[in-house]
């Protein structure tokens, strides 16, 4: 469900059926499939069945400092959904089950406000526990992703991508390429080797703007009395512009602070001098 007080009763953040959006998919060419759903595997169940499928979810999670990161794990089995739920509220917690399990994991949009609120702090853990960033999401702006993939490349961390469709235009838009890799087993293997390639589409004002009112429209089908609220469809306009130009100034706020941060005389060449503190 939405997070947005009043529909958070009654609206999802997405009504793609998984089948239609693992037939999509396939249609644009993708060898291996995945779901990344926020903190939940239910909508995989139907997929199951195909081999070119694998299990996956995107965890709201808490850092250090308390602020909120959402954080992709890959190809991961029902046990370890539970286990990641139980704790998404400690991210060393959380960094080290992964370790332990030796699962695949992923920063995803980092230089966005989706999350909330972030600090140098943030990004130093980033660079010192994430093996992956998340470079083009297909819903985030061209600069934002941009940003996230110069940090990448200032740290020497592997670049990824996905859609983050949360509509079924958005699906595919954007995702990642391991060259040669014949399975998924080849595929993880080059992606922790760092031959990962993210390609595909970035967002924009116009894209977050259909799949803000493609959801609201998916909304009013399911709940029909949610049609009192269709006058409120002539904001949403204003509203997603409203939160490009806020990523647009999030990101560049972020970014300066980091590229100021390297400019400190003590940092090694070419590497973030940032240095997260133990947590209490």
């Amino acid at each position: 469900m939405c997070e947005i007080p009043v529909f958070r009763s009654i609206c999802r953040e997405s009504y793609n059926p998984p089948d239609e959006v693992y037939e999509r998919l396939k249609f644009l060419g993708m060898n291996l499939v995945t779901i990344t759903d926020h903190d939940s595997i239910d909508a995989a169940e139907s997929l199951r069945r195909h081999p070119d499928f694998f299990l996956s979810e995107e965890v709201s999670c808490v850092l250090p400092g308390g602020n909120k990161l959402h954080v992709g794990v890959y190809d991961i089995e029902e046990r370890d959904h539970v286990e990641i739920q139980r704790r998404a509220s400690d991210f060393l917690s959380l960094i080290a089950y992964l370790r332990e399990r030796r699962l695949f994991f992923s920063a995803n949009h980092i230089f966005s406000s989706l999350t909330g609120p972030r600090s140098l702090g943030d990004f130093a853990w980033l660079e010192t526990m994430a093996p992956c960033f998340e470079t083009r999401n297909g819903t985030m702006p061209k600069m934002n992703n941009a940003q996230a993939a110069l940090f990448a490349e200032i740290t020497g961390k592997i670049a990824m991508g996905g859609s983050d469709a949360h509509a079924m235009a958005t699906v595919g838009a954007a995702y990642t390429v391991v060259e040669g890799a014949r399975n998924k087993r080849e595929f993880f293997d080059g992606l922790r080797a760092g031959r990962a390639r993210a390609e595909g589409q970035n967002g924009s004002y116009y894209k977050l703007t259909r799949d803000v009112l493609c959801v609201a429209a998916s909304m009013m089908r399911e709940h029909p009395a949610a049609v009192a609220l269709a006058p409120l469809m002539l904001v949403i306009p204003f509203v997603t512009l409203g939160n490009y130009v806020r990523e647009a100034l999030f990101g560049n706020y972020w970014m300066t602070r980091l590229e100021r941060e390297r400019s400190l005389p003590t940092r090694p060449s070419g590497m973030l001098s940032l240095k997260p503190q133990a947590a209490a």
